[in-house]
């Protein structure tokens, strides 16, 4: 497998420094901890992460969720920590042809939106949330 270290974008308070191995980030960003609570609180927020235009998540009466991604129903079951940790800070690291823009990267990015110029979307305790709450989300029965 191939290891690759990202220091790219490293500013105070910016982009946190992480290793690649194979298809995940297995060491939590800056060392941090993730709260499922504030994941969900940040993958139904439709101002900055917007999960739900392109993803649908269970349990809930969420309106006009979509369709273009996977359901995240089962995700934790599907994939490791690690492996949704690289899939939400910068999916082209796992698939270069991937439409899911990378949350938690600032270098090399085209059409981004005034607010988030030279800033992640997610912090990197964001990033940890989302994990804890996707890793957390049970199959549909």
């Amino acid at each position: 497998m191939l290891a690759l270290t990202l220091l790219a974008g490293l500013a105070v308070g910016q982009v946190a420094p992480f290793t690649v191995t194979g298809d995940a980030i297995e060491a939590p960003l800056d060392g941090l901890l993730g709260d499922p609570v504030r994941g969900e609180a940040v993958v139904r927020n439709r101002e900055n992460a917007n999960c739900l235009i392109c993803h649908s998540i269970p349990g809930t009466a969420e309106r006009f969720m979509g369709e273009i991604g996977p359901p995240l129903a089962g995700v934790g079951s599907r994939l490791s920590p690690g492996q949704i940790r690289l899939r939400v800070v910068d999916p082209t690291l796992w698939n270069p042809q991937a439409v899911m823009p990378a949350y938690h990267r600032t270098e090399g990015l085209v059409r981004v939106d005034p607010r988030y110029r030279g800033h992640p979307v997610l912090t990197a305790q964001e990033v940890e949330d989302v994990v804890a709450y996707l890793s957390a989300l049970e199959a549909p029965r």
